[in-house]
């Protein structure tokens, strides 16, 4: 299933160019438990394929928990789609979502 394009950013990286969306409405998940953090959804913006999802380690603005909200900049965006093709995500090639949580992103498996 593709992205909707209402709301998507674009972002050029390594001459590739995506489209990426935080989720607006936030789920009951991200907002009731003080632990909720924000979800990026990426994916090719010129030819279908898989897709990624990102589970930020960034608490969620609308989390009753969250004191400091860190937005997630382009420059996040650049480094996680590179850190995904890293990781063996193919955006060009059909298949699976590629999932990275948050424990991906700061490599801490606990």
């Amino acid at each position: 299933m593709a992205i909707p394009r209402k709301g998507t950013r674009t972002i050029t990286v390594e001459g590739e160019d995506f489209r990426w969306l935080v989720r607006r409405k936030a789920t009951f998940s991200q907002t009731d438990y003080g632990s909720g953090k924000i979800h990026i959804a990426i994916e090719n913006a010129t030819v279908k394929g898989a897709k990624l999802h990102i589970e930020t380690d960034r608490p969620h603005p609308k989390d009753w928990g969250t004191l400091k909200v860190e937005p997630v900049t382009p420059a996040d965006i650049t480094r996680w789609i590179s850190m995904a093709v890293q990781m063996g995500w193919d955006p060009k090639t059909a298949g699976p979502m590629l999932r990275i949580t948050k424990e991906d992103l700061t490599g801490s498996h606990t």
